[in-house]
């Protein structure tokens, strides 16, 4: 278990950060959850249209997508991290001092597992299986996996922190939807409105380029 620790950790040091201030301002941004509002907001827009304004079918899916935080994150951030108390590598006594840390961006103390990677992946996975497109799938799981990526990058998750945190999203996000499907049956949404939470990522991702570009001007 020690050999498997410390491989975490020269894991970490061989993928966090860089030296290009570009990509820490364009990390900085892609990690913020601010950032991807637009895109729930375009899932929502989806679910609306689809459901043709069912007020009880939009609910629920907001329900089960609440669910897949509660579940994924809120237990993570509340239960999880203080009971194993392991040390975010920006804390972390051993390696502490060789993480590349990015505008003095460190997180909380704990970091096991990475809230990060099982919020996004277990959304990411329910609302593929609910809308049932590959290249929606595709560019939705790419979104959880970016988050995931920035994580390790800022230094603030090791790599076994994001691997636990995709395996119980992807857990979360799959019972939620089997528990969703046995409470109603979920709609057959119109394949051309995904184009349009997909075309809101791929701005996002463009924003933020520019964002950095700018900033780092």
């Amino acid at each position: 278990m020690e050999e498997l620790i410390q491989f975490d950790k020269q894991l970490l040091l061989a993928v966090n950060g860089s030296d290009s201030v570009f990509l820490d301002y364009m990390v900085l941004m892609l990690t913020n959850a601010k950032t991807w509002i637009p895109l729930y907001l375009g899932l929502f827009y989806v679910v609306v249209k689809s459901y043709r304004c069912n007020v009880k079918q939009i609910l629920m899916v907001l329900a089960a997508a609440g669910l897949c935080v509660l579940l994924a994150g809120t237990i993570d951030d509340e239960i999880v991290k203080p009971l194993v108390a392991r040390w975010r590598p920006t804390h972390d006594p051993q390696i502490g001092s060789l993480v590349d840390v990015v505008n003095g961006y460190r997180g909380g103390n704990y970091g096991f597992f990475s809230a990060h990677a099982s919020n996004t992946f277990s959304l990411a996975l329910f609302f593929s299986l609910l809308m049932r497109n590959r290249l929606f799938t595709c560019f939705i799981i790419s979104w959880s996996l970016v988050n995931c990526w920035t994580r390790l990058y800022l230094g603030v998750h090791y790599p076994g922190d994001i691997l636990v945190g995709l395996c119980w999203g992807a857990i979360v996000g799959y019972s939620v939807y089997r528990l969703y499907c046995k409470v109603t049956i979920p709609a057959q949404f119109e394949q051309r409105l995904l184009y349009i939470p997909m075309a809101i990522l791929l701005l996002t991702l463009v924003a933020s380029l520019v964002y950095a570009g700018f900033a780092a001007r």
